[in-house]
C-alpha cells in the first residue's frame, strides 16, 4: 500500500505541514502504507515551467507519478483569499485528468479563522470530485485556536481511519466486523449505489409506492 501526502505549505515550519503528518499518523495506525509527502513549495518554480513548457521537469513528473500511482491521498492547503492556495491549484491543475478516479482522498485545510472552516466543502471537495476522486466524508480544518484541542484531535483520527478503511478494508477491520458497507458499489460521492439482492437488507426493501399506499390506508 502507498499513501501521498500533498502538502500546500509555504513556511517551514508550517501548520498544514503539522495537520498533514497528524492526518498521517493517523492513517497509518490502522493500515500499513508506505508514506510519501509531497512538498509543493519545493516545486513551485517546475509547476510554473510546465504551464509555460507543457513538460513536467524532472521533480514534478515523479510527484505526478507518485500521486497517480498513490492507494490513498492526503492534501493539505493553507485558505488564501477564502479557497485553496493557487499554488495547490496550480499542482492538481497539471495532474493527467484520469490520476485520481476512484482514489479515496482525505482533503484538509488550515487558516488563521474558524470563518474559513467550511473551505473544504465549497472549495476542496467541488475540486477533487470533478477530478472523479472518492472524497472521505471527513474533511478537516484546522484554525489557529483550534490547535490543541480535544476536537481537532477527534477529527484527525475519525479522517484517518477513514481513509485507512477506503484503502483496505478487509485489513482494517476485526475478524468479526462485517465489511460489507465499507466495500459497497458507490457513487464518486461515496453514497452507496447498489444493494446486494441476496443481503439480509435487500430482502427487507420495501418499494416507496407501498410504503405510501400503506400511509394513505391507515
Amino acid at each position: 500500500m502507498k499513501l501521498v501526502v500533498v502538502s500546500a505549505g509555504l513556511s517551514s515550519p508550517s501548520s498544514t505541514r503539522l495537520l498533514a503528518d497528524r492526518l498521517t499518523a493517523a492513517t497509518t495506525e490502522r493500515v500499513d502504507a508506505e508514506v510519501e509527502v509531497i512538498e509543493l513549495r519545493d516545486l513551485a518554480t517546475e509547476i510554473a515551467q510546465h504551464f509555460v513548457t507543457g513538460f513536467p521537469p524532472a521533480r514534478l513528473a515523479a510527484a505526478l507519478d507518485a500521486v497517480a500511482a498513490a492507494d490513498g491521498l492526503i492534501a493539505v492547503t493553507p485558505v488564501f483569499a477564502a479557497s485553496y492556495s493557487g499554488l495547490f491549484k496550480s499542482f492538481f491543475d497539471v495532474i493527467d485528468k484520469d490520476a485520481l478516479t476512484g482514489k479515496p482522498v482525505l482533503v484538509a485545510a488550515t487558516g488563521g479563522t474558524a470563518r474559513h472552516s467550511l473551505v473544504t466543502e465549497h472549495a476542496l471537495r467541488p475540486l477533487f470530485t470533478y477530478l472523479r476522486a472518492l472524497v472521505l466524508p471527513t474533511a478537516v480544518y484546522a484554525a489557529s485556536e483550534d490547535w490543541g484541542e480535544d476536537g481537532l484531535a477527534t477529527r484527525i483520527e475519525r479522517a484517518g481511519h477513514e481513509l485507512a478503511r477506503y484503502m483496505a478494508p478487509a485489513r482494517t477491520a476485526g475478524p468479526d466486523v462485517d465489511t460489507t458497507a465499507a466495500i459497497a458499489p458507490r457513487s464518486l460521492t461515496g453514497a452507496i449505489t447498489s444493494v446486494d439482492p441476496d443481503s439480509a437488507f435487500g430482502t427487507n426493501l420495501v418499494p416507496f409506492e407501498q410504503r405510501l399506499a400503506a400511509l394513505r390506508a391507515e
